[in-house]
């Protein structure tokens, strides 16, 4: 059987949950599991966090999976429904919305009683700068203001466009017009910090926060390592040695043969690809661990298999290969692929088999 393999560390994401509530103690967790819990897999990954306070979405086919998972915990569709018969749907399964748009406004009013009777929160969008989703300074108040008048409980919410840099010039104008409302929605319940955010201004966490990709043991700054912001990597993204070539120099490898040996090397096919979801363009040198050891991956990524240089080392057809994990962490693989560890996490294909099981240092 191919061997190609997820595992998720229990164990490393209930350490992530706790390491939120150190620097959040006194705010709710709304655990964002959207995504596939970020390519870690809903159903493999929420037993790890059912002490959290809530769970955050991103649509309603999300959310009702939690619930046929069993869940009872409070959950936010974190960009509101996108119908009115949606709306319906979430009422009936206790749900609660973010609105940023009129027309959202108007779908909630239509089902006003029964969400206000089931005690659901409303959730209003600031937009204060970052131009994706959310009703502007101008109009906010007012809108906030009515709901409260018609006996809707409101969380006035907001996301940063630059978390990850703090002395960006834009964040402190988005939080100066989210306290701006604030003040004068008062009393009203607030939420602003994302993962970045939640390290960074602590004076913000007010009622809920929003840890995402912290969860999950990757980094939200590119200057900041997991090991720095005392995380734990939670999945190890792991392949099989399939094949060994001994490759002479001057011979090329793979397509395009965009790669020459200089000397004679040994060469590892391992069983893992584009077609995985493993990063086929890469900006600087790509590795992989095997034994503990950093080993490049040469020649082009092909959809079912990669090369790798293993020169030196004692391995054999079955020896296991951390793509990303404890000693290669997603996010340095996604530094050498020019992209985000969100991205590489969220777009792993089905292939691989998701399994739970709690991993310890080898």
């Amino acid at each position: 059987m191919r061997q190609a393999n997820i595992y998720i560390d229990h164990q490393a994401l209930q350490y992530n949950l706790n390491r939120v509530r150190q620097l959040a103690p006194a705010a709710e967790i709304v655990s964002m599991v959207k995504a596939n819990a970020y390519g870690h897999g809903i159903s493999e990954s929420l037993p790890a966090l059912s002490s959290t306070d809530a769970f955050g979405v991103a649509c309603l086919e999300e959310a009702l999976q939690i619930r046929e998972l069993g869940y009872k915990h409070p959950i936010t569709l974190v960009e509101g429904v996108f119908s009115e018969d949606e709306m319906y749907v979430a009422v009936r399964h206790q749900l609660e919305v973010v609105v940023h748009h009129w027309q959202q406004l108007e779908w909630l009013q239509q089902h006003k009683q029964p969400y206000i009777a089931k005690g659901l929160k409303v959730w209003v969008k600031l937009n204060s700068g970052m131009n994706r989703l959310g009703f502007r300074f101008q109009d906010i108040i007012d809108i906030i203001h009515a709901l409260q008048a018609d006996g809707f409980n409101c969380v006035l919410t907001m996301h940063f466009a630059n978390a990850d840099v703090r002395d960006h010039p834009l964040n402190q104008q988005q939080i100066n017009e989210f306290l701006q409302v604030k003040a004068s929605c008062e009393p009203i319940l607030a939420s602003c910090c994302n993962s970045a955010a939640l390290f960074q201004w602590p004076e913000l966490h007010f009622d809920f926060v929003r840890p995402g990709i912290m969860l999950y043991g990757a980094s939200p700054f590119a200057d900041q390592s997991v090991t720095a912001l005392d995380l734990k990597p939670v999945m190890t993204f792991s392949a099989a040695i399939i094949a060994l070539n001994t490759v002479q120099a001057g011979e090329s490898i793979g397509y395009g043969s965009t790669f020459t040996a200089t000397q004679d090397m040994e060469i590892a096919i391992v069983s893992i690809g584009y077609g995985d979801g493993y990063p086929r363009t890469f900006f600087s040198q790509n590795y992989v661990s095997i034994q503990n050891q950093p080993c490049r991956v040469i020649g082009r990524v092909s959809m079912d298999m990669i090369a790798v240089e293993v020169t030196g080392l004692n391995v054999t057809a079955g020896t296991s290969v951390e793509l990303w994990g404890k000693n290669r962490l997603v996010d340095d693989v996604a530094m050498a692929n020019g992209t985000i560890g969100y991205e590489l996490l969220c777009r792993l294909s089905s292939r691989p088999v998701r399994q739970q099981q709690l991993i310890t240092d080898q």
